[in-house]
């Protein structure tokens, strides 16, 4: 009987051995997404205080600033916040670099679809490198600062998918059709901060108070207000509609709500003051950043509480969904 134990006692702890490192190695790679995330966040806040200080140009050259990393001599709040903004850009591709190094050195310890996420994660911090030269050696065209955004916030949720999906979550099965409400809000939102973006980049609002230019711009996104704002309030009703519903969910719908009236405050302020006040213009993009990523992780969290429904729910043929026992399991 002790021989026999044996086997089974080192299986046990070799499951064990491994069960360890795959926690070891997921908490390292969330702990480093999550810091990532954040600095993301603030990079975002920089570039827009950046933008609304006009100061995208302050560093005529790109990657330097006046030829140097450190430009001394030239240095005022304009040159700094350029400046700044690159040197966090600068350490978040770096930090970038080291995801992909350590999501191939874990690779057998995590799940497989880490290393190509972190893969993809680089890839678009790289092409935000690209259209960041290119905003300052094309004089700050409209386009290319709008990409720009959109390829900070696709890298911003792609490191809170990343994030989320690594957390130890167990789903309760009540939350139905909430991630496809969730998924169509997002994209929403995302439509309406390029939509914002591009506003910003135009100077539409300016240009429409003070020419009558640009006004179909600037309605487009006071437009684009009704359904993005539609589909949050409809997930906050549902959540709690939804009984039994899990209170990461429940807490994620109410956080969601919270940031779209406060969004919609930030916005009638800057409209009112004509974007005079800086503050606000820089709160009212973080507040929509942060609406955005509340959707994201709200359905990849009800992404994943369907999923583990479907797998604790064991397989029924037409037997036993008609109520005849197999042979073979009697």
């Amino acid at each position: 009987m002790a021989n026999s134990a044996l086997p089974m006692n080192l299986v046990s702890a070799e499951s064990e051995t491994a069960a360890v490192a795959r926690a070891q190695a997921t908490g390292r790679i969330r702990w480093l997404v999550w810091k990532l995330a954040i600095a993301t966040l603030l990079l975002m806040a920089i570039g827009s205080a950046t933008r609304v200080m006009n100061a995208g140009l302050a560093c005529p050259d790109w990657p330097l600033c006046y030829g140097t990393l450190f430009p001394g001599a030239q240095m005022n709040l304009q040159v700094f916040l350029e400046w700044f903004h690159r040197l966090d850009a600068a350490l978040i591709g770096f930090s970038t670099l080291a995801l992909v190094a350590l999501s191939a050195w874990y690779r057998r310890a995590l799940p497989s679809w880490v290393p190509l996420v972190s893969l993809f994660a680089l890839g678009l911090i790289l092409f935000q490198g690209v259209l960041g030269g290119l905003t300052v050696t094309q004089l700050l065209r409209f386009d290319i600062v709008t990409a720009h955004l959109g390829t900070a916030l696709l890298f911003f949720t792609t490191l809170l998918i990343m994030g989320v999906a690594l957390l130890p979550y167990q789903g309760t099965g009540t939350v139905g059709k909430l991630p496809w409400v969730s998924l169509v809000a997002t994209g929403l939102v995302y439509l309406q901060s390029l939509s914002g973006g591009l506003v910003g980049s135009r100077w539409a609002l300016h240009q429409c108070l003070d020419g009558s230019q640009l006004c179909s711009v600037m309605n487009s996104h006071l437009l684009g207000v009704v359904p993005a704002s539609v589909s949050v309030l409809a997930i906050a009703a549902l959540v709690w509609r939804t009984p039994a519903l899990h209170p990461a969910l429940r807490r994620l719908g109410t956080m969601a709500a919270g940031f779209l009236a406060l969004q919609v405050l930030l916005g009638v302020a800057t409209f009112r003051l004509h974007l005079q006040v800086e503050l606000l213009t820089v709160a009212h993009q973080m507040i929509g950043a942060c609406l955005l990523g509340t959707l994201v992780c709200f359905t990849t969290l009800g992404m994943r509480d369907r999923h583990s429904i479907k797998l604790a729910t064991p397989p029924t043929g037409d037997k036993l969904s008609s109520g005849i026992m197999p042979t073979g399991l009697v």
